[in-house]
């Protein structure tokens, strides 16, 4: 009989960013990874698409980073718009109201309401930037109805009940692991709505960057905290991939039945 490992996903992950994306995309698949390689803007997103072509284990997400609203045009949002259909993922999305981002705060919010407005984007994954804007990203949301992650959230713990009440996941990182903000929010998370990720390349592990193939390791962690075994941590983390995309899917055949109905009675960094 043969066994084989169910497949973990890293659901945010830079590929663009590392210096041989080919070879972090070969490691991944060898630990069993696939990898979700988001964008910054729907120009990356075309060249990422173009140079990775077909390749197995990574789907390249259309993105519009927060932090590019602020030099974004109406032609910017009409193209990430007219993308969304043919994209597998969305992100990476969302808010940025850190010292970074907030002189861009309208912007930002203009862009950000212009996607989750588009009723397609309910029948994508998404993975959502809520840095220094984590009320504002989690009321959006949850009023939007929008199966997303939350990606490396480092808000505050009074807003958790909130995500998860509006049906929010949270994506754990190598390096959430290692600070006491990561750890202290791991307490609040029931495990069943945990997924993963690396951020990588900009995630560290020691002097170097965090790959997919490090996610081995953050199961075993999260196994210790669990107090399970790391298999059995791996198989809910498992069956949360499966939940989480099964709300995509739903929403899909909701909006194909929504359509149906009209036609017999006469749409994102």
């Amino acid at each position: 009989m043969i066994v084989t490992t169910p497949v973990l996903t890293d659901t945010h992950c830079h590929i663009d960013a590392y210096d041989n994306p080919v070879a972090v995309l070969d490691g991944a698949h060898a630990a069993g990874v696939h990898v979700i390689a988001v964008t910054e803007d729907p120009g990356k997103y075309r060249l990422l698409r173009t140079r990775l072509g077909r390749r197995d284990g990574v789907d390249v997400a259309l993105g519009f980073h927060p932090l590019r609203a602020g030099s974004a045009s109406p032609h910017d949002l009409a193209r990430f718009l007219r993308l969304l259909p043919q994209a597998t993922w969305i992100g990476e999305i969302g808010l940025d109201f850190s010292r970074t981002g907030v002189a861009t705060r309208k912007q930002q919010l203009r862009v950000f309401e212009a996607i989750l407005a588009d009723p397609q984007l309910r029948t994508h994954p998404v993975t959502v930037h809520s840095r220094g804007a984590e009320r504002e990203t989690i009321t959006r949301l949850a009023q939007a109805q929008v199966p997303a992650i939350l990606h490396w959230y480092t808000g505050p713990l009074a807003a958790v009940d909130d995500a998860l009440s509006a049906g929010l996941w949270f994506s754990i990182n190598p390096a959430m692991t290692r600070s006491k903000k990561g750890e202290a929010l791991l307490q609040r998370l029931p495990p069943e709505r945990i997924l993963l990720e690396t951020d990588g390349p900009y995630a560290r592990c020691g002097n170097r960057p965090v790959t997919p193939a490090d996610l081995r390791g953050t199961v075993e962690y999260l196994a210790r905290q669990w107090g399970m075994s790391a298999n059995e941590a791996r198989g809910v983390i498992v069956r949360g991939q499966g939940n989480f995309w099964s709300q995509t899917s739903a929403h899909l055949q909701l909006d194909e039945g929504s359509k149906g109905s009209i036609c017999d009675a006469s749409s994102t960094p």
